[in-house]
């Protein structure tokens, strides 16, 4: 007979600092880039051309370093402290944006955030998976979810309010600012607290067997990476453009408001996208990975038919709620997938960063797709297009990836090793 026993858990207050982790990480990472162009444009007057070269830069430099920076978080046991130098680096290269008027600094200002602000994602998948194992980490990035879609809808009203009372150059101050909390957040969750071994998806370091890495190559051939790398690419090769889309929709007939709909296109987005975390966090253990995650496909080609209908902006941003469904389920169910597809290989971080490289290059060529077809034919050819490629996301995840979730699996963090049991 088999006696279980429940393991270590990570302690109330490494359980907190994570939640306030995700909460103030969401300023940390996506509070410049909505900004900086208008920044560029009104502050240093720099022309389209140059504003295009240092918003590249970032997205360049993100896909590049998706993979290798994967590849080090599996390797590395310091997370905490990888953590604290990435969210130092933002905030030192967003003061340095206000310093410096010339491409070259704001370019490579640019490229380092790009750089370090791809540690924060897979970081803090390593670490709650650590810290809860495969069992719990469901709930848990859902927890996760729910505290960043907090975080970006507080860094959006902040961020409006600091930019228009104050002045734009503060928006960046106050990125720099919030680092300190992030940093604060990280190091008050205890390091005794974090399995590396779990957190990299190999074996507990309280599992009994021996810990076993896998090779790149069975990654590489494992025909349901490969399935989920390629509908997530085609995925974001439809969502990316579609809200920039609404929003050059919204600024051909008005001008004055597009500003403020386009903020609240976000808002309303992040809204959503908090109770769909905890939905998801929820109905993925109930109903498996794969029902769940296509709704967020499903939602994508209506979402983009309904842009359509009309250039009213109080459509544009009641649609825009859809994109919280898709994009809420899509931040814990890629997580979880990932998870499931690498326990026991111990390349789940290096997986995610190669998964989110494949994603990224999906939706840098959406913007480019779409621009092309909405100058041959109108925006609604493109809201159309863009449509349609997300049903071929949908049918191609639908027929051919399979369930992850095994409903019949022992709870491995309830039973750590055998025991016989007293006679």
């Amino acid at each position: 007979m088999v006696q279980t026993y429940k393991v270590k858990v990570p302690s109330s207050r490494s359980l907190h600092a994570l939640d306030f982790l995700n909460f103030f990480l969401a300023d940390t990472v996506g509070g410049v880039s909505p900004y900086l162009g208008i920044y560029l444009l009104a502050t240093y007057h720099w022309n389209p051309a140059s504003i295009g070269i240092a918003m590249s830069a970032m997205g360049i430099s993100t896909i590049a370093a998706q993979t290798p920076i994967g590849a080090l978080i599996d390797k590395l046991t310091k997370k905490r402290l990888l953590i604290v130098v990435a969210a130092s680096l933002i905030g030192i290269s967003c003061i340095a944006i206000t310093l410096f008027k010339n491409l070259y600094a704001v370019t490579a200002a640019q490229a380092i955030i790009g750089i370090v602000g791809v540690t924060f994602g897979p970081s803090i998948a390593a670490i709650s998976l650590g810290m809860v194992g495969h069992k719990k980490l469901v709930l848990r990035v859902g927890r996760n979810e729910i505290f960043n879609h907090a975080g970006n809808v507080s860094a959006a009203v902040l961020a409006g309010l600091v930019g228009h009372f104050i002045a734009q150059k503060w928006i960046f101050y106050l990125v720099a600012a919030i680092a300190v909390p992030t940093i604060i957040s990280v190091l008050l969750i205890k390091e005794e607290d974090i399995d590396h071994r779990l957190a990299r998806g190999a074996k507990s370091k309280d599992d009994s067997e021996i810990e076993r890495i896998s090779g790149f190559t069975a990654l590489l051939t494992d025909r349901r990476i490969l399935i989920f790398a390629l509908s997530g690419a085609i995925f974001h090769l439809a969502n990316a453009a579609m809200l920039p889309l609404a929003g050059q929709y919204l600024a051909t007939g008005n001008t004055r408001g597009s500003t403020l709909y386009m903020s609240a296109c976000i808002i309303a987005a992040q809204v959503v996208m908090i109770p769909v975390a905890a939905f998801a966090g929820k109905f993925i253990n109930i109903w498996g990975r794969k029902p769940v995650f296509l709704i967020a496909f499903a939602v994508l080609p209506i979402r983009g038919f309904l842009y359509t209908l009309s250039g009213s902006p109080f459509l544009i941003v009641a649609v825009q709620l859809l994109d919280g469904i898709g994009a809420g389920i899509f931040g814990v169910l890629g997580t979880v997938l990932a998870a499931d597809l690498t326990k026991g290989t111990g390349r789940y971080n290096v997986t995610q960063g190669a998964i989110a490289t494949v994603h990224g290059i999906g939706a840098a060529l959406s913007s480019l797709v779409a621009g092309f077809v909405v100058k041959a034919a109108g925006y609604n050819a493109g809201f159309v297009t863009l449509a349609v490629i997300a049903l071929v996301a949908f049918a191609l995840f639908y027929i051919a990836m399979p369930e992850t979730k095994d409903f019949k699996e022992v709870d491995r963090d309830l039973i750590i090793s055998p025991k016989p049991s007293s006679p």
